[in-house]
């Protein structure tokens, strides 16, 4: 599966009391990947919210990513993204296999991208591009940092912080493979826009 498009993350409480009806009406938009992402202690409901669209994306033939949580992906049979904070990739590649897709977190640093390589990952994550709610004290990272890694890593790119419809042409341009996108486009106002800005999303690497 090639990893390129519109990785959409979920977040808990941007989604109170919509939370299906804006990842279906993103799933409807077309979505590379779906990164479940729930910062709580209530393992039940994540179980119950992870098997959810787990069911979802598996009639958009989407694949589910959870965020750190590699024991959840294993429950389900999915992939795993992971923060510098959550240890070496290695035991969770043992647990999940090798056809699971997993993610690293490497900021702003080509050197934590090139450790992630050789520990297994299918694709590295930098950020943040732009102010984010979501990573607000995360350093900063620039285009020249993308075209650098584009030219030294083998691995899909994936790019997060701020990242909206009027700024994510350049990323692309510069060798982003994954738009991770969460206020940009679960912020929307109606389904309808998701869906909108989703399809939007993806236009971006078809002109790339």
């Amino acid at each position: 599966m090639k990893l390129r498009g519109l990785y959409a993350i979920t977040d808990s409480q941007l989604l109170a009391g919509k939370f299906l009806a804006y990842v279906q009406a993103a799933l409807d938009g077309g979505v590379t990947l779906l990164q479940y992402r729930d910062k709580s202690d209530d393992q039940a409901r994540r179980l119950r919210e992870a098997d959810t669209l787990l069911k979802l994306c598996q009639r958009y033939q989407t694949r589910l990513i959870i965020n750190d949580d590699a024991e959840l992906a294993a429950r389900l049979g999915v992939g795993v993204h992971l923060g510098q904070g959550d240890g070496p990739l290695t035991p969770a590649r043992t647990l999940l296999g090798r056809q699971a897709i997993i993610g690293a977190t490497c900021h702003a640093r080509l050197d934590l991208a090139q450790q992630a390589a050789k520990e297994g990952a299918s694709y590295v994550a930098f950020g943040r591009f732009f102010n984010s709610t979501t990573k607000p004290g995360a350093p900063a990272a620039g285009l020249e940092l993308l075209s650098e890694a584009r030219a030294q890593l083998k691995l899909p790119i994936a790019v997060i912080g701020g990242i909206t419809l009027e700024n994510a042409e350049p990323l692309v341009s510069h060798g982003a493979n994954l738009l991770a996108v969460v206020h940009g486009l679960f912020g929307a106002p109606t389904p309808q826009e998701v869906t909108r800005r989703a399809r939007a999303f993806n236009a971006l690497f078809e002109s790339a």
